[in-house]
């Protein structure tokens, strides 16, 4: 395999992913960025590209054809970008409704892998 054979998809998305492990990794050692005069903690930051990177994946494994990654990008990716924004806007719904998207989600995830392998 050649550099050229590479899919950028995954590696574009992996690469946002990377970033959000090592943003939230580094919590303990950076200080809080400020956003519009409220200290934010890198923590928080490293939500916001997780959603990120869990939407792009479902826009590009979509436009690539393949239903299912942006199926399952796409669910993780609302409920994290609900749970971002839920807690943003101090909004408990949103972050209840995020919240059982992930994990409803995660669950349905679960069960599909357990109903494919023979």
């Amino acid at each position: 395999m050649n550099v050229r054979e590479l899919d950028p998809a995954p590696l574009v998305v992996g690469a946002f992913m990377a970033l959000a492990g090592v943003l939230f990794l580094a919590q303990p050692l950076v200080q809080p960025i400020v956003v519009g005069g409220v200290d934010v903690p890198i923590a928080a930051v490293s939500f916001v590209v997780l959603a990120f990177a869990l939407d792009l994946g479902a826009v590009l494994f979509y436009w690539q054809g393949d239903s299912t990654a942006a199926m399952v990008h796409g669910v993780a990716g609302l409920g994290w970008t609900l749970l971002v924004v839920g807690t943003a806007l101090g909004g408990g719904l949103l972050w209840l409704l995020g919240l059982a998207v992930v994990v409803g989600g995660a669950v349905f995830l679960f069960v599909e892998m357990n109903r494919r392998e023979p």
